[in-house]
């Protein structure tokens, strides 16, 4: 929790009658009681988000009452991205969330290692050079041990029918991880924090999608598909709410009805052939001394009232009680003591109708400033409670020695000087660099942990029928908007400014001086200082300190700077500081706002790259058709094009005649259905003289093509080539798109992050000219990364070179091909 210092208390208790909703229906407090009398646990493990069966998540959580997990070694920074254009981090970023909300539905646990996701891998070799294997392996360790399941479940097989690396890798390293956490000997350093633990066995839940059929009669088999009448669904319906909060993926699934079977195959451990937990005890003889709790437990269930759910509270609070006594003879007892604590505590809460919460009056702060708070609290039934304090500092607890009237809201208004050195709330795997493959986290009680403590917190010390008990409660901001409601986002700790260049990279042509901005926000009143342009040896910034005056809390300012490259075609850094008073700023912004998730943000330097190249341009006015979302129209206008975006509207109406160039976004066919109406017009378009480059689309069940976007057939298939430093071999040197402009060579290739491509063409016509050869290791060679087809007096291109991620990072060699593509000659 992070502590702060109460300057003073504003007690004004606000008492209005209310009649608010529980906070949980009487069907849920049931559904949880349940779980009191079961003691086991049981982790998934597999890759990204989106790989875990969130049907069996719901069943093992929901049905058997289960303490349910799920590992995902990486965060998805690596992948594709349907509802924006985040990439690399800020999709990590988003892929948690989504994550996150998805087991707030299935009721799932959420950890991490700190594996990056650096894109698509085909092998577990790769896999493992880039990842670091002994670190990643030692943070499943550590989830293991604390987590302690007596079942590990993996998504993938080890032989490689996940076909992606990173999901045989995932299988592998389970399997090193469920021998590794009991061996003292293996990542002792941990011991200092925990202790070592023995899951009893691991299995690999076998598959039967994608064409591929790994389940058999002979494993052992699992109804899922049961109904849960408590919650009124199945847990089929329940894993399509969960797995469709994967957005960004586009898994969106269709809710199922009726049984269902699971297929497992055991891996290791003590053998089962009926159920994953087979011979496992998971009631309360498992704890000395506590078998007495299973029949208190069941009286408890058997008189609940759904209509006067506060009447179990007694029973409920001597259950506490007796538990609390119960010696910690071993570590297993301590760990089931703790966690049926926190659940007891949870249902004591809700069958109380107790309802606390911390909100500010802004939705962020920064270190040392002072701000309202405002602690609001109900009790919804008839039992005795009482909030004694509330504690802002170990040193200056507020009394309080209120007791909480039955349906009597009461609210209390805090002012509180933050600490100066509370930590900014940029999420902790960013906090520092990192390499391609991992990111660094030095604090070891951080590892596995889903996201960021909140910023701040409040304990509420409070008597519920003569309990004590402390309740802590997040610090959040929320508002009314006239169309969603009530809406809540997390309460942020932020520098007292950022300064955020307009662009990652910026590219300047044949050594000429070129315009970049920078936007600078205030986030305190009455800022004063001066913004420092710092340019790399050779550069130029006109001007490189600029005056900003006074800003008030919230006040943004746009500045501009003529940046004049070195003589020579170079790559480097440009970076802005704050200078006030004694203090200097160097921090960027980058914020999430999605409907489906909280609201997030990263902290970055405030830094931007910047690249001399010489570049010819050639046919300057280019239309763009908006796909899943991509900088590549932003990177052509910085180049001096006149881009035009077609949406919908303006595509049905516009004279296309007037463009050099069309370029559709990626996956543009797959998200814009309405596109595949215009597949004639874009067509007559290039048979009249124009030029159309249809970057990446997909052809699967997320995205099926529909439209004939193509004048000659060709199939758009998953090849690829993951390798960024893989061979391109120039198969036709003389085609103009090599050539005119520019004079592309391999040497175009060098420094591409990532991958070369993706979804290669397929099955081409002999009308496309096939441009390159690239493979990765041990593998034939693709031609498919880009085709081009004269059809009348125009040119249709279709590629999966991943110009969306060369070009807004300032790869000279993707700027250059890019524009060659888009001046390509009319056709006599």
């Amino acid at each position: 929790m992070k502590k702060y210092l109460l300057l003073s208390l504003l007690i004004s208790i606000s008492i209005q009658h209310v009649f608010c909703q529980a906070p949980m229906p009487a069907s849920g407090i049931m559904q949880n009681l349940n779980r009191l009398n079961v003691l086991g646990s049981v982790l998934y493990i597999a890759a990204h988000p989106d790989d875990e069966n969130t049907r069996l998540l719901a069943y093992l959580n929901k049905e058997r009452n289960f303490r349910t997990a799920y590992l995902s070694l990486t965060r998805g920074d690596g992948g594709q991205n349907l509802v924006g254009k985040e990439q690399g981090e800020m999709l990590g970023l988003l892929r948690t969330q989504e994550l996150l909300a998805a087991r707030k539905i299935d009721g799932a646990g959420q950890y991490f290692t700190r594996a990056n996701d650096f894109g698509y891998s085909k092998n577990p070799e790769e896999t493992f050079r880039i990842w670091k294997k002994d670190s990643i392996l030692a943070d499943m360790v550590w989830v293991i041990r604390n987590f302690r399941p007596d079942v590990i479940i993996c998504r993938f097989p080890t032989t490689g029918e996940g076909g992606h690396g990173h999901h045989t890798a995932s299988a592998i390293l389970a399997l090193e991880a469920f021998d590794a956490a009991a061996d003292p000997k293996k990542f002792s350093w941990q011991l200092k924090y925990t202790t070592i633990w023995q899951t009893k066995r691991i299995f690999w839940n076998t598959f039967n999608f994608g064409g591929t059929n790994t389940t058999s009669p002979d494993q052992l088999q699992i109804d899922v598909g049961g109904y849960n009448p408590l919650l009124g669904k199945s847990y089929g319906e329940i894993a399509a709410e969960s797995r469709t909060m994967h957005k960004s993926q586009g898994f969106g699934s269709a809710k199922t009805m009726g049984s269902t079977i699971e297929y497992f195959k055991q891996l290791k451990g003590d053998s089962a052939k009926k159920d994953l937990f087979e011979g496992i005890d998971v009631s309360w003889n498992r704890i000395q001394g506590a078998s007495s709790f299973t029949k208190n437990i069941d009286e408890c269930i058997k008189n609940f009232n759904a209509q006067k759910p506060g009447e179990s509270v007694p029973k409920l609070v001597a259950l506490y009680k007796a538990l609390q006594q119960l010696p910690e003879k071993d570590e297993i007892t301590r760990y089931w003591k703790k966690q049926k604590l926190k659940e007891m505590e949870a249902f004591l809460f809700d069958c109380a109708g107790l309802w606390f919460e911390v909100s500010a009056n802004n939705f962020s702060a920064i270190p040392g400033s002072k701000i309202e708070f405002q602690s609001q609290f109900i009790n919804r039934s008839s039992s005795d409670i009482k909030v004694n304090k509330i504690s802002w500092d170990t040193n200056d607890d507020t009394l309080m020695a209120l007791s909480l009237k039955s349906n009597v809201f009461s609210t209390f208004k805090h002012i509180v000087t933050l600490p100066a050195n509370i930590p900014y709330s940029s999420p902790y795997w960013l906090n520092e660099a990192h390499d391609e493959g991992y990111f660094t986290v030095k604090d070891q009680t951080l590892i596995g942990k889903a996201e960021n403590t909140p910023a701040v917190s409040v304990t509420f010390d409070i008597t519920i029928e003569g309990l004590n008990l402390k309740v802590e409660r997040p610090v959040v901001y929320k508002s009314v908007d006239p169309i969603k409601g009530e809406v809540y986002r997390p309460f942020e700790i932020i520098p007292p400014a950022t300064v955020n260049f307009s662009s990652k990279a910026f590219v300047f042509m044949n050594k000429k001086p070129g315009k970049l901005q920078i936007e600078m926000r205030s986030n305190t009143d009455s800022l004063i200082g001066k913004l420092r342009i710092i340019v790399p040896d050779g550069w130029q910034a006109s001007p490189d300190l600029i005056d900003f005056g006074k800003l008030k809390k919230n006040e943004e300012k746009i500045f501009e700077t003529t940046i004049t490259p070195s003589k020579d075609n170079s790559t480097g850094i440009i970076s802005s500081a704050i200078s006030s008073g004694n203090t200097t700023i160097s921090k960027s912004i980058h914020r999430l706002e999605y409907d489906h998730i909280p609201f997030q943000f990263k902290l970055t330097d405030a830094k931007a790259k910047v690249t001399s190249l010489d570049l010819k341009l050639a046919g300057m006015n280019i239309g763009y058709i908006p796909g899943a979302g991509d900088d590549v129209a932003e990177n052509l206008l910085q180049l001096g094009y006149n881009v035009t975006m077609l949406p919908k509207d303006l595509l049905a109406k516009k004279d296309l005649s007037e463009f050099d160039a069309i370029v559709t976004g990626i996956r543009a066919f797959n998200t814009n259905e309405w596109l595949q109406d215009f597949d004639k017009k874009l067509l007559q378009y290039v048979n009249q003289g124009g030029n159309l480059i249809i970057q990446y689309n997909t052809n699967n069940r997320i995205g099926p093509l529909t439209a004939r976007i193509f004048p000659y057939p060709f199939t758009i298939s998953r090849e690829r080539v993951t390798d960024e430093n893989a061979e391109v071999r120039i198969l036709n040197p003389n085609h103009p798109c090599l050539n005119y402009p520019n004079k592309i060579t391999s040497d175009d290739f060098k420094g591409w992050i990532q991958e070369r491509g993706i979804y290669f063409a397929t099955e081409v016509d002999s009308s496309y000219q096939k441009i390159f050869s690239m493979n990765d290791a041990g593998e034939k060679p693709q031609d498919g990364s880009l085709i081009v087809g004269k059809y009348g007096k125009g040119n249709f291109v279709y590629t999966g070179l991943v110009f969306f991620r060369e070009m807004p990072v300032g790869i000279p060699g993707a700027y250059r091909l890019f524009v060659n593509l888009l001046s390509l000659p009319k056709n006599n």
